[in-house]
Parts: structure tokens; sequence; C-alpha cells
């Protein structure tokens, strides 16, 4: 897996290599934590579930309905949103799907904060640092 990430921040150890939980699980603990910790912000963060093969009919249906190919794992619509891409913690074990690198382009150069967090502890750091970031907000 390769990070042309052209603005958005890559959160996480690119050199691990080993065992690591999948991507669902990794969302879920994300999820959880927040939910706990941050409720208010738990209470309006979403997964966006656009994975999965569709017929031609059903993808067009979807994009009527205002499905976006490549939308993020995790969207918290704020202001400044929050979007980003979990991938496992080994990043090789992980792949880009059409379109996720280029809605996080799109997020970051309409001022979201965007980010690839390779697992739930790069997720969580990745969202400390939007609060930080963010503290006057």
């Amino acid at each position: 897996m390769k990070f042309d990430n052209d603005g958005f921040k890559v959160y996480g150890d690119v050199t691990f290599r080993g065992m690591c939980p999948t991507e669902v699980n990794e969302q879920r603990a994300f999820f959880s934590w927040i939910r706990r910790e941050y409720p208010e912000y738990g209470a309006i963060a979403t997964h966006i579930r656009n994975e999965g093969v569709r017929s031609y009919g059903q993808a067009t249906m979807h994009k009527l309905d205002g499905m976006v190919k490549g939308a993020s794992d995790i969207i918290i619509p704020c202001s400044p949103p929050f979007v980003c891409e979990v991938k496992r913690r080994d990043h090789t074990k992980s792949k880009w799907q059409t379109g996720q690198q280029e809605y996080l382009q799109s997020a970051t150069s309409l001022g979201a904060f965007a980010c690839v967090a390779l697992g739930f502890e790069a997720a969580k750091a990745a969202f400390l640092d939007y609060l930080k970031e963010n503290s006057d907000v």
C-alpha cells in the first residue's frame, strides 16, 4: 500500500509488520472509544457503508441516492469536519479502494482534517490532534 497523500496526514507506524486486528475491528474500537470519551462527537460520528461489490444498476442507483465512492471510514460532520480512513496497523495487509485517496484529497482541499490511521491507536491519536488544532472551535 503506497501513500500518495497529497496533503492528508498519515498516523501510525508505517514500518510496523505483524499480527493486527482487521480494519472493521479497529473501526469498532474507535467508535466505542469516542462514544465513551467524547459523547458529543460520538453522537454524530458515522461510518458510511459503501463497501462491497454491486452490479452496474445498483451502483447507478446508489450514486443517485447520494453514495460517494471512496468515502472515508470515520466522518464527523462538525466544523471543520474530521475525516479518517482506517487501515490495518500493518498497512501491507490493507489496500486502497477506488476513490479513497481522492476523497481524502478533496476533503483536505475543502478544509477538513483528513487523514489515514493505521489502526485504532493511530485513529485515536489523529482525533486528539484534531481536538488540539481546533481547541478554539
